[in-house]
């Protein structure tokens, strides 16, 4: 008998010699984490190598394995329009497409935060079929300056509506069981030098613009993870700031998800690590040696090694590849392109419509002008960039929706453009394919079109298109000539087709597809409508068809301002697209190695709307083919803030949708305040005409406060305060008031 126990030890002790270390369960993390050494704590910080991706090539990161404690390698790609990878893989012809879906600024253009979700959750579904573990969006920074170049993937002006739609964006994603990333916290609102520019950002404009958009998306979304930005703010890079990562983050927000750099090596490794960045992206191996030489010395702790690891060890455990989920492969595109189309066409905001030009007659005769209506730009170019199957442009489009185009047009744009790609393919030659993957080099320049027939195309047509295309992406600002402003061909193409089709009595409809704000103000009264599409997904050119036949009533609405001139805006003094280039060394510096944000909390329509600034076009603003009237407005002092409710009634002929947008001003005295912020949305279902539509609105006392700088603390002043219900920012249509009779306040970290 004890022969027999002796014999059952010695095999129990071999079993758990060869079998005997822990293996990663949900429920054993702290074991795990207790199990491994210093230099595999070290290594799980440190981002994954290539060859651990198994099939993915050049744009996937993420989290290196330990087979030893059942630890696999997960899978982290690029957004936020759609699956930014390589789409060719080894041993396979099979290309694998993504599907593009409209950028940032056309879908928070929507204000539906109900269909944001929608999108995010087919988005979503092509991150877990595809293998992916986690999805490298939304990007949610504030439009600062129209000229960031990267403006096309994030949503707004307002931290408030940025943050409600990204909130929105990561529930879909997550809703599929795969990890988002909001991005890029944070003040990161430029591309020229955004690696080492410092944003130079005051407290107050820093809580209040910049940092609110997360909060919101952090609590009410909830994300799996967040990425540092490369910038510095107010001295400090933000991938080693304690008081970004780990004081307002995490303390103040209750953030308990994983916060990983954005892709780069820079020499702070173990700074950003002890700061509470767990994940340094993509993996270079310098920052491996830097974490493994720093736990040598003692100069990080265990203590700090095992809470970074165990934020990514939670996040592991959450993904489909640990819990061992078969991908397909093959998501349903087809289902993915009706869904993109749909978003698109909800979102287009019809910025002008004189006389009801629009919508077009079915089977109208159309001239289509413009090198975008042939190369029509799906998505802005970089990381942001999606390799779709196909991208519809607008001559297919209106050629399916039953319009009759002008064909020797059509075919001259079609040759042109044709032969622009051919070229750059045979100068790229075998790396035009991975330079195309990021969108770099596709755009096509405007021709100088034969103008000497216009005569007679006008003649031949019932109505002009004129599509305006610009791109624009990572690494590069916009410029304000031959960009934010029309260049000499767009200018001489709008005038003389303009003229061309007025003296024949003709309507000319301009459609911008563009990423970012462009003036407007110079040339709006020489088109009859103008729509803007933005750019709408590899299914934009449908949805504007939609829109143009009438089987989509728009119901966008702009989620930033139009100025007259850019440099109305107070950002544009202390931004890189409008150096003060001096010969000093200093002004050299500014805008590059750093940045002021002089300008505070007025950033957007809180500058225009106070300092009565006139605008192109205001915050808020869109058109519909039918009218909507606000009435019985209500407002209540809560215990916590204030509820409100309107009636929209449709006022018109046809069937449509309305956004009411909630602006509140402040009492004055204490704080200087905007003259109104926004504060609440919401959308009506589509209204039949002479429906009405009640929408309710409840607001805490919270969202109705300023920074106090001074305190360290959130106030909300007491007094009387006027709410407004308007269709923008300017067009206020009801209004009621409420009073909150003391002051509240929330005292925060005094940090930054």
């Amino acid at each position: 008998m004890i022969k027999r126990v002796f014999l059952v030890i010695v095999f129990s002790l071999a079993v758990v010699l060869s079998f005997g270390q822990p293996k990663l369960r949900p429920d054993n993390i702290e074991e795990i984490i207790k199990a491994m050494t210093d230099e595999e704590l070290a290594s799980l910080l440190v981002g994954a190598k290539e060859s651990e991706f198994e099939f993915f090539e050049g744009t996937a990161a993420g989290v290196r394995s330990i087979p030893r404690l059942g630890i696999p390698a997960t899978i982290s790609c690029d957004g936020p329009a759609g699956l930014h990878f390589y789409p060719f893989r080894e041993n396979t012809d099979k290309t694998f497409y993504c599907t593009a879906f409209p950028v940032g600024t056309l879908t928070a253009s929507s204000w539906d935060t109900e269909m944001m979700e929608k999108m995010a959750a087919a988005l979503g579904n092509e991150v877990h079929e595809y293998g992916v573990d986690m999805f490298l969006g939304p990007g949610m920074n504030i439009h600062r300056n129209p000229l960031c170049g990267r403006n096309f993937e994030y949503f707004s002006e307002d931290p408030f509506l940025s943050g409600k739609m990204a909130a929105a964006y990561v529930r879909g994603i997550q809703g599929n069981g795969v990890t988002a990333t909001v991005k890029h916290y944070a003040a990161n609102n430029q591309e020229t030098n955004r690696t080492e520019n410092d944003a130079r950002v005051s407290k107050r404009a820093l809580r209040e613009i910049y940092l609110k958009n997360f909060e919101i998306a952090v609590k009410e979304g909830r994300p799996g993870a967040l990425m540092a930005s490369y910038n510095k703010l107010n001295g400090e890079y933000v991938q080693q700031s304690y008081d970004l990562l780990t004081t307002i983050l995490r303390d103040e927000w209750g953030y308990e998800g994983v916060v990983l750099t954005d892709h780069g090596a820079k020499e702070g490794t173990v700074k950003a690590a002890k700061a509470g960045c767990d994940l340094m992206q993509p993996g270079n191996e310098e920052e491996l040696e830097r974490m493994l030489d720093a736990v040598k010395k003692g100069t990080i702790t265990r203590d700090e090694l095992e809470r970074n690891a165990r934020h990514v060890l939670h996040y592991i455990v959450s993904t489909p590849r640990f819990q061992g989920y078969k991908f397909s492969n093959d998501p349903d595109l087809k289902a993915h392109a009706e869904l993109a189309r749909k978003v698109a066409g909800e979102s287009i905001v019809m910025l002008k419509n004189e006389g009801g030009t629009l919508p077009l007659k079915a089977g109208a005769k159309l001239a289509v002008y413009g090198v975008g209506s042939e190369d029509f730009v799906a998505v802005g170019i970089g990381s942001g960039h999606v390799v779709a199957k196909h991208v519809a442009n607008m001559r297919e489009s209106l050629t399916a929706a039953g319009f009759e185009l002008n064909q020797d047009l059509a075919g001259y744009y079609k040759a042109y453009v044709e032969l622009d790609h051919a070229t750059k393919r045979v100068a790229g030659a075998m790396d035009w394919l991975m330079y195309e993957s990021w969108g770099y080099g596709k755009k096509v320049s405007e021709p100088d079109v034969p103008l000497n027939q216009l005569p007679q195309q006008a003649a031949e047509s019932d109505a002009a298109i004129i599509v305006i295309s610009r791109d624009a992406g990572e690494g590069n600002d916009r410029t304000m000539v031959d960009d934010f402003e029309l260049t000499a061909r767009d200018r001489k193409l709008i005038r003389r087709v303009s003229d061309e089709f007025h003296a024949k009595g003709k309507k000319v409809v301009v459609i911008l597809n563009i990423g970012g704000v462009i003036e407007t103000a110079s040339w709006i009264n020489l088109a009859d409508a103008i729509l803007l599409p933005w750019q709408p997904g590899q299914e934009g050119a449908y949805g504007v068809a939609d829109v143009l036949t009438g089987k989509v009533n728009p119901s966008g609405k702009l989620t930033m301002t139009f100025p007259i001139d850019a440099l109305d805006h107070p950002s544009s003094a202390n931004f890189p697209a409008f150096p003060q280039r001096g010969e000093s060394e200093e002004g050299l510096r500014k805008n590059v190695d750093y940045t002021e944000y002089a300008e505070g909390i007025w950033v957007g329509y809180r500058h225009f709307a106070t300092r009565g600034v006139k605008v192109s076009y205001p915050f808020g603003y869109g058109l519909s083919y039918t009218t909507f009237q606000y009435s019985k407005p209500v407002v209540k002092a809560t215990s916590d803030g204030f509820t409100a409710s309107v009636t929209v009634t449709n006022t018109g002929a046809v069937a449509g949708k309305e956004v009411v947008e909630v602006y509140v001003s402040a009492p004055s005295g204490g704080l200087e305040k905007p003259s109104r912020e926004l504060k609440a949305f919401g959308k009506t279902k589509s209204l039949a005409p002479g429906e009405s539509q009640t929408l309710s609105f409840s607001v805490p006392a919270y969202d109705l406060a300023s920074f106090n700088e001074a305190a360290s603390a959130w106030e909300t002043a007491a007094g009387n305060y006027q709410v407004h219900f308007g269709a923008s920012v300017e067009d206020i249509r009801a209004s009621g008031s409420f009073t909150v009779k003391k002051v509240r306040t929330w005292e925060v970290n005094n940090v930054l």
